[in-house]
């Protein structure tokens, strides 16, 4: 089995609909389709294994290329007693930078021994080009522990339906928050959701932020119903799954009330507060603990705003902007459009950023004169990233670019800022990419030890996504300082106030306080669109910006 990217025609390699895959039939793979075998722990050589049951692969020896941390050491050995206590899913919810990857591959690797297990699946976040090579090369480091591995990212599960899998590690496991999608379906599937307790596979959540409510934990439903003594047909249904995880909640406890669109958390602080404790307390307090939790010992992100004053001209494009937005969002909210709504908000984010990118880039080169290295967090593409890139080149500034499907190789990109042959990275990802100082990187070589620096261009909505994207400098204990732009007296300002602490909220383990965003949605006159529209990561998919007047 080859490994050939789409589009691509290579001699030799036949394309087979049986096995939708690249063929090479044949006793030896000629050196020109070397480059097209599938390496070690991916999804092309276990499939390829399957092929030829007979004549694997063999398995790459340990490399010992790392020495995992007492801190990592310690979290697999909480992974490995809440299995041999029975358990079925560990929640392991470290600080970003803490060292999650190998404390997963640890703890699996100790189940296994444990439970006899045979195969261990790796669903991990995108950019596939950097995250899938970064858990092949810990588990071949670590070493396999007689355990067949398979990486594959979220966007390929339904390429392993129809494998049965011992162990799974779900990195970045905030990404099942949504019930209602294909994702999801096909998650439940292959992690036996709602099998009897003895009867699913072991799960190994990471995440450093997950959810920002309890009702977006719904994949951690399993390790509830059983450190509650519950079957999972308490806990979930096939056909309503958020309304079963709901009401489950609501009935051990935490504050509902019920709305337009179902189910919201109460909105009443001091049952907020008692909530958090009692839904944490349910995995951290049980015997030995299903979840764990530990601070970065480098500290907190610093973070703050960064006012922008806006020149008279620019003032002026801003205040049309924002005249032109509340007239669209009024239209919308009495036609009770949600599409309309959500539309006019991207188009308003957009502009607004695209007012200030001067600015940005004029912070960013002060910054790298000052001898330090810049991450710029940006939300679109075409108004934000593209220019403030190009900007920043025709000043003379090499950029490294991490956006746009496709149009980049991300790790390429990655490395030639963490060596410092760019001083600034322009990045729309949110999780699974280390641009911090200091790295060892993959081919051996230590990342520049310039301080890193990080910029919001536009505020994220989201304090998940905030919070991930802190932890992309402020890791392995680098202390990175991030702040948040914003056009200084306007609307973005509060936001930007509020988005401030919404990110620290956000490092909560059993889901962060939601008043910042009822806050933004006032301020912003959508408090009557779904939630989702201001935080859920797919709002955006699909609007396509209308052109300025």
């Amino acid at each position: 089995m080859l490994d050939v990217p789409y589009g691509t025609t290579v001699d030799g390699a036949a394309w087979h609909p049986a096995v939708k895959a690249h063929l090479y039939v044949g006793r030896d793979v000629p050196a020109h389709l070397t480059p097209y075998v599938p390496g070690p722990h991916t999804l092309g050589r276990f499939l390829d294994h399957t092929l030829n049951p007979d004549d694997p692969t063999p398995a790459p020896e340990p490399t010992d290329e790392l020495e995992p941390r007492r801190i990592q050491f310690e979290a697999a050995d909480a992974i490995a007693a809440r299995a041999a206590a029975g358990g079925r899913q560990f929640l392991l919810a470290d600080e970003p930078g803490v060292g999650k990857t190998i404390s997963a591959v640890l703890g699996a690797t100790a189940v296994g021994d444990l439970r006899g297990a045979r195969r261990v699946l790796v669903v991990a976040d995108r950019p596939a080009a950097i995250t899938i090579g970064h858990w092949c090369r810990t588990i071949t480091a670590l070493g396999d522990g007689g355990l067949e591995w398979v990486v594959i990212t979220w966007d390929r599960l339904d390429k392993v339906t129809d494998h049965q899998w011992d162990v799974i590690i779900a990195d970045e496991a905030h990404a099942l928050r949504r019930t209602t999608t294909k994702r999801w379906k096909i998650w439940a599937r292959i992690s036996g959701h709602g099998r009897p307790h003895d009867k699913a596979p072991f799960v190994i959540a990471t995440t450093a932020t997950p959810g920002h409510t309890p009702l977006e934990l719904p994949y951690l439903a399993p390790a509830y119903a059983q450190v509650l003594g519950e079957p999972m047909k308490e806990w979930t249904s096939a056909t309503k799954p958020d309304v079963a995880f709901a009401d489950a909640l609501e009935r051990h406890g935490v504050g509902m009330e019920r709305g337009r669109y179902g189910a919201t958390w109460t909105t009443d602080p001091a049952r907020r507060a008692a909530d958090l404790k009692l839904v944490r307390g349910w995995l951290a307090d049980e015997r030995p603990p299903a979840m764990l939790h530990r601070a970065a010992p480098w500290g907190p992100v610093p973070i703050s705003g960064m006012p922008v004053t806006l020149t008279p001209t620019e003032r002026t494009a801003y205040e049309a902007e924002w005249g032109e937005f509340c007239r669209e969002m009024d239209l919308a909210r009495r036609g009770r459009n949600v599409a309309k709504g959500r539309a006019a908000l991207l188009r308003f984010r957009q502009k607004a950023g695209l007012i200030r990118v001067d600015s940005t880039v004029a912070w960013i080169a002060q910054q790298v004169e000052s001898e330090r290295q810049v991450a710029c967090s940006v939300e679109f593409v075409t108004t934000a990233a593209d220019p403030i890139a190009d900007r920043l080149r025709d000043s003379g500034i090499d950029v490294a670019s991490i956006y746009g499907r496709d149009r980049f190789d991300v790790e390429a990109e990655r490395v030639r800022f963490q060596i410092g042959e760019a001083k600034v990275c322009v990045f729309t990802t949110v999780a699974s990419i280390s641009l911090h100082a200091g790295e060892t990187l993959a081919d051996g070589r230590q990342a520049s030890t310039e301080p890193r620096v990080g910029v919001f261009h536009q505020a994220r909505f989201s304090g998940i996504a905030a919070r991930q994207v802190t932890g992309r400098t402020h890791r392995d204990h680098q202390v990175s300082p991030w702040h948040v732009a914003y056009a200084e007296g306007t609307v973005e300002e509060q936001v930007g106030r509020v988005m401030v602490e919404r990110i620290a909220a956000a490092s909560d383990t059993v889901g962060a306080d939601t008043t910042g965003l009822a806050d933004l949605a006032r301020l912003l006159g959508a408090d009557w669109l779904p939630p989702t529209s201001l935080h859920d990561d797919g709002a955006w998919a699909g609007v396509t910006p209308r052109p300025s007047s």
